[in-house]
């Protein structure tokens, strides 16, 4: 008894691990498609030049495409000073892009998800921060294999001002 238990165990373990019942196949997005590689992001962040290096990827079965920001390096540390993992995914429940934005601000804001609909192509993404709304549009120009990340955000008297304008152009490898 106790060997057929044990060889009815094994066999268990030893089987392939196969999608759970109802889980969704990768996600086709022909848009978020041409952001994967390896840019480079310049422009400005609130009003200042900056100068970032992108990398994206398609993680966790095709579901999410994950993005990794890193900053120039700071000349005084040498260590870059802004670096972000945001992964966006499709909802098809509520028809919406969500996007986790994970940075080095931290865990307090990188608990707010930002919701995205698509026009065209551009991905406009609004976040609720605890200081107040926040856009982030991806703007693809496929004439010329570009993205724009145009982010604005509420200012004290409501009025929306840019948080930065960037232009990402892939990098040569």
């Amino acid at each position: 008894m106790i060997r057929k238990f044990a060889i009815a165990a094994l066999l268990a373990l030893s089987t392939p691990c196969t999608a759970a019942p109802g889980a969704a196949a990768g996600l086709n997005d022909p848009l978020l498609d041409h952001m994967t590689g390896h840019w480079q992001l310049t422009g400005t962040v609130q009003g200042k030049p900056a100068t970032h290096a992108v990398d994206a990827q398609w993680i966790l079965g095709h579901q999410f495409l994950q993005i990794h920001e890193l900053g120039a390096p700071d000349a005084k540390t040498g260590k870059p000073a802004y670096e972000a993992f945001p992964t966006i995914g499709y909802d098809t429940a509520s028809d919406r892009y969500v996007a986790h934005w994970l940075d080095v601000f931290g865990g307090r804001f990188s608990e707010t998800l930002g919701y995205g609909t698509r026009s065209g192509n551009a991905i406009d993404f609004v976040f609720e921060y605890p200081d107040g709304p926040f856009h982030t549009d991806f703007i693809f120009d496929p004439a010329h294999d570009r993205w724009r990340w145009h982010l604005t955000q509420k200012n004290a008297q409501g009025q929306w001002t840019d948080f930065a304008d960037m232009t990402m152009r892939r990098r040569a490898e």
